[in-house]
């Protein structure tokens, strides 16, 4: 079978990669980048660390409006899709690329796979809830890593074609974690001790784009007075200076540029706790066994708030602070990502097409 892997941002290669090594297996894959996260610190170091093949297609669309880079995306896949006439197309996650690809296969009649579908926020002013609603609503096979989005999609009438199969982030991280312990020398580069800092990341819009919510998360991250090691998305680094925020840190906030997926696991699992709005982030920190502090109102991962390993702080300066100098958790953690699903999704394909 000819199987096409669009991706185009950090967290889908690092889903990409255990699907693809399993995929391979027993099918041929095409891998395509829409170039989403070109900056090579985004897009190249990863290929490298993840042991992906080198895209066959690089797409080069880069950064714009959500409109303007989902109808590019949208074009030049569907070249792609013209072209090489696969029999099945996988798209990742909730990113732009997610919505172009599956969209461009849809309209062409090829069947589209959802890795991580089902997922939800129910907060439709995120860019990435449009994304996964749509593109949940367009697959032909739906690959859930919950039991709560297998449920979020019946309660939407999609149960044609579901399947619980487990986190491939799961198994990205079984499979990289000892790497990163052997080579990633993160901790001694910049003379970290372990479980003696913060690692923080903000990088969805309705945070980076908001003045008030980026100073306030600033502002409560310095007041906490615990080290806090920020490695800084290229737009939120943007928003920094614009804010005059970059010229003013508290002393206790070092930024770095971002890292890659072996140092960038190295220096989560050694930290006292993780501040992130990133859904991917949430996840991982659990995995780790790290507590975790959202900084948003909501999430899609609400597994881990229910088991008290994630609290959902917002953006205000007081919730903030509290959570970093609270003790939490209190709780046991359970065992809710099991690894495995890259196998049991190539199984599925291979009865089913």
């Amino acid at each position: 079978m000819k199987i096409i892997s669009v991706v185009g941002a950090r967290p889908q290669f690092i889903k990409c990669a255990p699907v693809s090594r399993e995929l391979r297996k027993e099918h041929e894959e095409i891998l395509v980048h829409t170039g989403q996260h070109y900056d090579p610190e985004m897009s190249e170091i990863f290929f490298d660390e993840l042991e992906i093949p080198r895209p066959d297609y690089n797409l080069g669309v880069g950064s714009g409006s959500h409109g303007k880079q989902t109808g590019e995306i949208l074009m030049r896949v569907e070249d792609v899709l013209l072209k090489e006439k696969p029999d099945l197309v996988f798209v990742y996650g909730d990113t732009n690329s997610t919505l172009a690809g599956a969209l461009a296969a849809a309209k062409l009649h090829i069947p589209v796979a959802h890795v991580e579908s089902g997922l939800r926020s129910f907060d439709r002013t995120m860019p990435e809830e449009i994304n996964r609603v749509v593109t949940d609503h367009i697959s032909d096979l739906l690959f859930c890593p919950t039991q709560t989005s297998v449920d979020n999609l019946a309660a939407e009438g999609i149960t044609k074609g579901v399947h619980l199969v487990g986190d491939v982030m799961a198994d990205a991280l079984a499979y990289n974690r000892d790497i990163a312990q052997r080579k990633s020398r993160i901790l001694e580069t910049l003379g970290l001790t372990g479980k003696a800092y913060c690692v923080l990341t903000v990088h969805r819009a309705g945070n980076t784009d908001n003045r008030e919510n980026l100073t306030s998360i600033i502002r409560a991250v310095g007041d906490a007075g615990v080290p806090v090691v920020f490695p800084v998305h290229p737009r939120t680094r943007k928003y920094l200076q614009e804010y005059g925020l970059l010229a003013n840190l508290p002393d206790t906030i070092h930024l770095i540029d971002p890292l890659g997926y072996l140092d960038m696991i190295r220096l989560m699992e050694s930290a006292q706790k993780i501040l992130t709005d990133s859904g991917g982030m949430q996840k991982e920190a659990y995995m780790l066994g790290v507590p975790c502090i959202t900084l948003r109102e909501n999430t899609e991962w609400v597994e881990t708030v229910e088991a008290g390993w994630n609290v959902l702080a917002g953006t205000g300066t007081d919730p903030i602070k509290i959570s970093i100098l609270s003790n939490f958790p209190t709780n046991p953690r359970l065992e809710l990502y099991p690894s495995g699903a890259s196998q049991r999704i190539r199984e599925i394909i291979g009865v089913i097409l």
